[in-house]
């Protein structure tokens, strides 16, 4: 095999179709070798079958577009490269799903992004518009009409349930509030609330909001975009790279004061702690990182540490719960799930496949029924635990359940708020 290329976001080759091709065809080869992540996703299956059923049988074999559809049948969950053997130290070097944004960043710079990765990359520009006009916006889109327009223009499907638009946002509530806290704080975190709590959900924003305060810590919410990886799900690397730097600017701030930053969505975290020291390189984005937690994940280190109030009064029984991608991608264990496993009298079932849906993948009307027949495990498993509770991290898994269930799960801590009483 010949040796890797190791390539930075900066590096000069780093949108070269030519480079991207040439690490294409070496992750490729050592991919077919191995086959270890045949059931991951659908980006390999389609890799290998294109491989063995090519003249050469190597993949010397695949044209152009046989390399664009692995590409574009990746969504990003990030779990073959914890999963493959040859990730970082090791010196033939893999890592599969960033070299899947490198191939939509060239693609992207050659061809443009398409106007319906624009739009769904733009999660802020949609979000304030969204709340702005609700409730309209919410009863626009289940206008079956609006809906075959919005395919029409936007290639999202038809019957892909969309996020509900919450006016006020999270971030007018927070700025209204009055502060929970009752005695000097023990510790300070930033919250990075995330678009889905901002703009969809601010439910799961308050109910961590309560739960922090409720264990003596001080909350803030400094300026913040969305994490840009919708815009890196598009090949949009430009937008990432700036609300990449405008986040990290502000978050670093923060954790100058003292702070911890913890964020309450798995894809969210999952960036700023993996994309924005790789996508930036600087040292404030290294520190950022290192001070990022997962809402659970934060919580269980007070746990550990003895100082998370166990003090639940209200009976929660059986969670379905399902573990997201974003959250085993950053290896931290199954802080989620111990976390909820507390409160008395609680069952914890838990499912770990994937949902599918994974950024924007599963909006697309090209994706959809694929999107939905990678999530039949997940929803046969939950179906099966006969749970009285269903909860998920992500947002976006949510959606995919609550699509094959007709139930919308609960985030993690909305459950620990309900079982202090709240």
């Amino acid at each position: 095999m010949a040796d890797p290329i190791v390539y930075d976001i900066r590096s000069a080759d780093y949108l070269d179709g030519g480079a991207v091709d040439k690490e294409m065809r070496r992750v490729f080869d050592a991919c077919a070798g191995c086959r270890r992540c045949l059931p991951l996703c659908p980006s390999f299956p389609d890799l290998f079958n294109r491989i063995d059923n090519n003249p050469t049988q190597d993949v010397e074999g695949l044209d152009a577009a046989d390399m664009r559809s692995v590409v574009d049948l990746c969504y990003q969950c990030k779990l073959c490269y914890n999963h493959c053997p040859y990730h970082p130290p090791h010196r033939w070097m893999i890592d599969f799903p960033r070299l899947m944004l490198r191939a939509r960043a060239s693609r992207a710079k050659k061809e443009g992004v398409t106007f319906q990765d624009k739009v769904l990359g733009m999660a802020d520009t949609v979000g304030k518009l969204g709340s702005w006009l609700a409730p309209l916006s919410n009863w626009a889109s289940g206008v079956r009409l609006n809906r075959v327009l919005m395919e029409s223009v936007l290639g999202i499907h038809r019957d892909r349930n969309l996020p509900r638009f919450h006016r006020p946002t999270f971030s007018k509530w927070f700025k209204r509030r009055k502060s929970g806290l009752s005695r000097p704080p023990q510790a300070k975190v930033a919250l990075f609330g995330t678009c889905t709590v901002e703009y969809n959900e601010p439910e799961i924003g308050r109910a961590a909001v309560a739960v922090l305060e409720r264990n003596g810590i001080d909350v803030s919410m400094p300026p913040q975009r969305c994490c840009g990886m919708p815009f890196l799900d598009g090949g949009d690397l430009d937008s990432a790279l700036r609300v990449a730097r405008e986040n990290v600017a502000s978050l670093h701030q923060a954790v100058s004061e003292g702070r911890d930053i913890v964020a309450p969505g798995p894809t969210c975290s999952y960036t700023l702690k993996h994309e924005y020291p790789h996508m930036l390189g600087t040292e404030m984005a290294r520190e950022v990182a290192a001070h990022t937690f997962d809402i659970c994940e934060y919580l269980m280190r007070r746990h550990k540490e003895g100082k998370l109030d166990t003090n639940f009064t209200a009976p929660i029984g059986k969670v379905a719960y399902h573990l997201p991608c974003h959250l085993k991608a950053q290896n931290i264990g199954y802080k989620s799930r111990d976390l909820m496993a507390l409160i008395p009298g609680v069952e914890v079932d838990m499912a770990d496949h994937c949902s599918g849906v994974d950024g924007t993948w599963g909006f697309k009307t090209q994706y959809f029924d694929l999107s939905l027949k990678v999530a039949l495990p997940l929803v046969d498993q939950m179906n099966a635990a006969n749970a009285k509770v269903t909860a998920t991290d992500c947002p976006l898994a949510g959606m995919q359940i609550e699509k094959a269930r007709g139930e919308k799960p609960l985030h993690p801590i909305q459950i620990l708020w309900k079982a202090y009483g709240g």
